[in-house]
C-alpha cells in the first residue's frame, strides 16, 4: 500500500493532535473527509460510480453477463471482484499493486459473503442453468489513504446504479428452453442495496483511534480494524491489518465507533444517491468522464 515517509517530529505532532481530538486537517477523530460521489459515469457498463475521498480516487464499473449458477447454490447468481491498482505510486507498480489488488478483492468477497448483503436469488434466471453474474471491476486511480472505505462506498453506489435487463424464459412443446431479453432499456431489474455493507476502517494512533485516516496518519498507525457495517448498524465482518496489536478493550471501543460512524455514512450516501436518482437525465456530469 502507498505510504509516506515522516520524521519523528511529524509523527509526534500527528499523534499528540489525535489525543486532543484535533487532527492536522482540522477534523475530529470520527469525521470523514468530504466525499464526491457520482454514478453512471461509464456508458458501456450495467452500473458505475466514481468516488473521491480526499486524495483517494476510485472508479467502479459493473458488467452483468449470463453465466451458469454455482453447483452449491443452483438458484442464485453471484458477484466476481477484480481490483486494478494503477495508482501513480511507484510502490503499487508490478507485484506490489497485484498483492494489494488481491487483498482488496478478497476483502470484498468476505464482506459480500453475508447472505443478506445482495439478493442473489433475484439474479437467477433458470435454476441450475442460467443466472446473472455481476463482474465488479474496481480501478484505484489515486491512493490518498483509506482506500477500503472509499472502495466499499463506490461499490455500493455502483450496485445502486446497476440495471439488469429483464429476461423471459420460453419453453416450446419439446421442452426446449429459450431465453428472451427485453428490448426496452427501461424494462430492467434494480438491486436492493439497503443491506449492502460499507467498510469503516479505524486506525489506532497512540491511545485513540480515527476513521478515514490520511496517508500521513496511516504512517503513524501500527494497527487498524476494518469493520463492515450495514445501514442498521449490524457488523457483518471484521479484519485486523497492520503489524501492531490491539487489546480487547480497544477492539470493543472500535467496534462501537464503527457501528455509529457506519450508520451515519450509510445515511449520507443514500441521501446523495437518492438526490442524484431524482435528477434523472437532466443532471449534468461533473466527473472526469463527463
Amino acid at each position: 500500500m502507498a505510504s509516506v515517509v515522516l520524521s519523528e517530529a511529524e509523527k509526534l505532532y500527528i499523534v499528540h493532535g489525535v489525543q486532543e481530538d484535533l487532527r492536522v486537517d482540522g477534523r475530529g477523530c470520527e469525521d470523514y473527509r468530504c466525499a464526491e460521489v457520482e454514478t453512471d459515469v461509464v456508458s458501456n457498463t450495467s452500473g458505475s460510480a466514481r468516488v473521491k475521498l480526499g486524495e483517494t480516487d476510485i472508479l467502479v464499473g459493473i458488467k452483468a453477463e449470463m453465466g451458469t449458477p454455482k453447483l452449491e447454490k443452483p438458484d442464485e447468481g453471484y458477484l466476481e471482484f477484480f481490483v486494478d491498482c494503477s495508482s501513480n505510486s511507484p510502490e503499487l507498480e508490478g507485484r506490489g499493486g497485484e498483492e494489494l489488488g488481491t487483498d482488496i478483492a478478497n476483502t470484498l468477497y468476505r464482506v459480500f459473503s453475508c447472505e443478506n448483503s445482495v439478493d442473489l436469488k433475484s439474479l437467477c434466471i433458470n435454476p441450475k442453468e442460467h443466472c446473472w453474474v455481476l463482474y465488479v471491476d474496481v480501478l484505484l486511480l489515486e491512493c490518498g489513504g483509506n482506500i477500503f472505505d472509499a472502495i466499499s462506498i463506490a461499490v455500493k453506489a455502483a450496485l445502486f446504479n446497476t440495471r439488469i435487463p429483464k429476461v423471459h424464459v420460453l419453453e416450446d412443446e419439446e421442452g426446449t428452453k429459450e431465453i428472451e431479453l427485453s428490448d426496452d432499456p427501461y424494462d430492467c431489474i434494480r438491486l436492493n442495496v439497503d443491506e449492502v455493507p460499507c467498510i469503516v476502517t479505524l486506525s489506532k494512533i497512540g491511545y485513540r483511534h480515527v476513521v478515514d485516516a490520511t496517508l500521513q496518519e496511516e504512517a503513524c498507525s501500527l494497527a487498524s480494524l476494518l469493520i463492515s457495517v450495514t445501514s442498521k448498524g449490524a457488523i457483518t465482518s471484521m479484519k485486523k491489518v497492520g503489524k501492531g496489536s490491539l487489546d480487547p478493550e480497544s477492539i470493543f471501543e472500535m467496534m462501537e465507533t464503527g457501528q455509529r460512524v457506519g450508520k451515519s455514512l450509510h445515511i449520507a450516501l443514500q441521501k446523495i444517491l437518492d438526490e442524484e436518482e431524482n435528477l434523472g437525465t437532466s443532471r449534468s456530469k461533473v466527473g472526469f468522464l463527463g
